[in-house]
């Protein structure tokens, strides 16, 4: 129970890694707060709910300041307090040169995949302030640290996502904020549903590990660096990428 009487608020968990971490971290004790814009029938939060768990689905544009201040506010209205939060929230991009770069669409993944995170951390700090302690971990990616062909605003926007993450560690340190970044390599996701046979192929043939990650295998990664085990642990990215950044 490596996360009993926290409060986790994590963006983007109807899916994906963020789903993966909702459910462990309820396993491991958390009452886990979902911020997402997608809803289906049966929420991750109703599925945990069932399983015994305790866990609130909140709908949330990271993109809208209001949105993201009401996801804190139910958080804290809800629990009296946030402890940890995870930035998953985010979509992939259409690729492409940049010369026939669409701006407006480079806008929109910069507003979800950076500014989401920043308005995440913003109004998730300004509690745990309060609280005097705090656990963050935002979502980056192998494609933070490496060029890949025709992408520019996902590669730029997790770029900026990791040494956010360095300024914010340094930034909030004394105050009992710890903060963190994770990098994962190509997953088995949803969102490979962007991506032709081909590229999955490659990405997998360019592994060395030749495999894609679990969101599980992500999601183990966050709960580590969250949790008091990872303690004396700030500003770092943890690349979870089956070995690709090494290469």
């Amino acid at each position: 129970m490596l996360l009993e009487n926290k409060v986790a608020v994590i963006t983007g968990a109807a899916s994906g890694i963020g789903e993966a971490a909702a459910r462990l971290f309820s396993k491991e004790g958390a009452k886990v707060v979902i911020g997402d814009v997608a809803k289906s029938e049966i929420t991750v939060a109703d599925k945990i709910n069932q399983a015994g768990g305790e866990a609130l689905f909140v709908h949330c544009d990271v993109a809208d300041k209001y949105s993201v201040r009401h996801l804190m506010e139910r958080a804290t209205d809800t629990y009296g307090k946030i402890d940890i939060l995870v930035t998953c929230a985010g979509i992939p991009e259409k690729h492409g040169p940049v010369h026939e770069l669409d701006l407006a669409y480079w806008q929109k993944v910069l507003d979800i995949n950076l500014t989401g995170v920043v308005l995440s951390n913003k109004y998730a700090i300004q509690y745990m302030l309060k609280n005097g302690s705090g656990a963050i971990v935002n979502m980056g990616s192998f494609m933070a640290h490496v060029g890949v062909t025709n992408s520019a605003a996902y590669s730029a926007a997790k770029a900026a996502v990791v040494n956010l993450t360095r300024a914010e560690a340094v930034t909030y340190a004394k105050q009992g904020i710890r903060v963190n970044s994770v990098s994962p390599g190509s997953a088995d996701t949803p969102a490979l549903a962007y991506f032709t046979d081909d590229q999955i192929r490659e990405a997998i043939e360019k592994n060395p590990m030749g495999r894609l990650g679990k969101p599980e295998e992500i999601a183990n990664a966050v709960l580590f660096l969250v949790s008091d085990q990872a303690s004396y642990i700030t500003g770092t990215d943890l690349h979870v990428d089956g070995g690709y950044t090494a290469q």
